[in-house]
């Protein structure tokens, strides 16, 4: 009681040092680990209710009786709050805070910093001073835009440096991009830089949605260029002109009346949350994502939209004006307008939105329902294929891994997983037999191709993914053999790089990063370690008996067979050494013995 006690004293001092300002506050347990997070606009009395009030929330009052510290911080507004708040939960994951159900990245467009800039995805930002548009919460998208951006421009895709001294100097060759009419060839003077930069302008407002603009330029630029009598010019105007005005007719607009503003809605049940959010600029739909959050505690409906705003708003970027909510949420933003419309277009559009949450919802109890009913290794494959994004459930994997030591004894493994658990029988050591050296690519394709050919011509059912050991060179080696046998699309590849487990994919520089904490990540870790493992083992034997190899191979008179039957019957050579000189005799012949007894009889007096 005493212990029980004194906890109470202390919290009970805690509470009233707390100052009546903005901040968040700390709930620690007693092994000093934060066990919640919360914000507030008055500090005193939001953490004095916890200790105060009896709870009716069975969970808040666990939260109560597991909490032995407080700490907080003081900010200066409410919005700041709630932004250290939103950042925290996501550091430390407490236990009695809402979790987001929710781990994407999201891909950027990039306009390199450089001279002649390239454009490509990215989900990486990096401060280089290069611009980067998005996030997109539709990968398809970034594909269809920057598919529209190369039909039209004729960018480069190298990486090399295009300074005009370099250019002058003429260090570069033109590429097969050039020959194939993909790139107008900057690298060796063929672009004048204005013009190339024109182009980058154009493409920052088709990016930025102001795809008309670009349109009238365009239409301009053509009829100036007819009445100069630049037919082919013109003519290469009116192209681009059909393919942007397709893309824009195909855009989801939605009222030309409404220009960057955010739509939030949220429906919940008594343990999950969705929200649903959408982007509108220009008067189309440009951005739309739904979260689910799993509660904790008794969050209020107004708590869970005021954590999402504050989530998605950071996560994609947005720097919206004004934010369409169905009801009024708990949260405050320095010159944002919160709007709760009663009819009209942003009507229409909130209940797009609350449609958009309730679809997500079904798909997701669905989900769960089909996961309660499956087993555990159904579960990681099913989750595997959901995070790779595959068609078909992985019943079947299987990964390589190569090994060699300073370029000798170069060696590989196969092992083979069904049903996420490891088919030791099916396990197979490859020796490399076309490549000389160190390359592990080559080694790599090598021992793909032979596996998947001999399961070709043996009818055997292919895998319905491969692990590659590696990052993105191991796994192209891999994929080229795939291509060579014609099985892409039938067998899904991947590789694995060590250094921070990034998933890569073929053709694809982007990687992905699975939840460190995933289920699926860690089946595809322990796929790539026990081939690691088994590679490393063949390894070593391998080079053990052929140092036991080469000393038998140095006496007169026994050849190649009579070594393998000694080390198949008695392993080593001390063992050869120390068995009774009549079990060889039996084995090889006397003659043989008696040279085997005489060349260690000699072997040993040397040393």
């Amino acid at each position: 009681m005493s212990g029980t006690s004194s906890r109470e004293e202390k919290l009970k001092y805690l509470v009233q040092l707390l100052p009546e300002k903005p901040g968040i506050y700390q709930f620690l347990n007693s092994e000093e680990k934060t066990i919640y997070v919360g914000k507030a606009k008055n500090l005193k009395k939001r953490v004095a209710s916890y200790f105060t009030k009896t709870h009716e929330n069975g969970k808040t009052r666990v939260l109560v009786k597991k909490t032995f510290d407080i700490k907080h911080v003081v900010v200066k507004s409410e919005q700041d709050a709630l932004l250290l708040e939103n950042s925290l939960i996501k550091k430390w994951q407490p236990r009695y805070n809402v979790l987001l159900k929710d781990d994407k990245t999201f891909p950027w467009i990039c306009i390199k910093n450089e001279p002649f800039p390239r454009i490509f995805s990215t989900r990486n930002v990096i401060k280089d001073g290069s611009e980067y548009f998005g996030p997109y919460t539709s990968a398809r998208t970034v594909k269809i835009i920057l598919n529209l951006v190369r039909q039209i421009y004729k960018l480069r895709t190298c990486n090399y440096n295009l300074s005009q001294e370099n250019i002058v100097a003429g260090k570069f060759k033109v590429c097969l991009e050039y020959h194939i009419g993909n790139c107008n060839a900057p690298c060796i003077g063929k672009v004048e830089r204005e013009k190339y930069d024109n182009a980058i302008s154009e493409i920052r407002k088709i990016i930025k949605g102001n795809i008309h603009s670009v349109i009238s330029y365009m239409k301009n630029l053509m009829q100036t260029y007819a009445e100069e009598f630049k037919f082919e010019d013109a003519h290469d105007i009116k192209e681009k002109l059909v393919l942007l005005e397709n893309f824009q007719s195909k855009s989801e607009i939605v009222s030309t009346a409404i220009s960057n503003v955010d739509i939030f809605s949220l429906i919940d049940d008594k343990e999950y949350a969705y929200v649903n959010f959408l982007r509108i600029l220009n008067g189309s739909i440009i951005q739309a994502h739904t979260i689910e959050l799993k509660k904790k505690l008794d969050e209020s409906k107004e708590e869970l939209l005021s954590y999402a705003i504050i989530e998605l708003r950071n996560r994609l970027n947005s720097t919206s004006n004004e934010i369409v909510t169905p009801f009024v949420a708990d949260i405050q933003l320095d010159n944002v307008k919160f709007t709760i419309p009663k009819q009209g277009d942003k009507k229409q559009l909130l209940e797009l939105s609350i449609r958009n949450a309730k679809y997500f919802k079904i798909e997701q109890e669905k989900k769960r329902a089909q996961l309660k009913g499956q087993t555990r290794e159904i579960r990681i494959l099913t989750k595997l294929k959901d995070d790779l994004r595959m068609k078909e459930i992985p019943y079947r994997i299987e990964c390589f891994d190569n090994s060699n030591f300073q370029g000798s004894f170069p060696v590989a493994s196969c092992v083979v997983f069904i049903n996420a658990k490891p088919a030791k029988k099916q396990y197979r050591h490859f020796n490399i037999k076309t490549v000389e050296g160190i390359n592990d690519f080559a080694s790599m394709r090598e021992i793909v191709h032979r596996r998947y050919k001999r399961m070709l011509d043996e009818s055997t059912q292919l895998p319905q993914l491969v692990v590659v050991d590696g990052g993105k060179g191991q796994l192209s080696a891999a994929y080229e053999a795939l291509q060579e046998l014609d099985i892409v699309g039938k067998v899904a590849i991947i590789g694995i790089a060590k250094r921070l487990e990034e998933i890569y994919f073929p053709n694809d520089p982007v990687p992905l990063y699975i939840d460190k904490n995933s289920e699926s990540l860690k089946l595809i870790q322990q796929t790539r370690n026990e081939a690691h493992r088994f590679a490393i083992t063949f390894h070593r034997t391998k080079r053990s008996k052929s140092v036991v190899k080469s000393k038998l191979e140095d006496i007169p008179g026994i050849g190649t067979k009579t070594i393998e039957k000694l080390l198949i019957e008695f392993k080593t050579i001390s063992n050869i050494q120390r068995i009774d000189p009549e079990y060889i005799v039996k084995l090889i012949g006397k003659d043989k013995a008696e040279k085997i007894e005489k060349f260690f009889m000699t072997d040993n007096l040397n040393n």
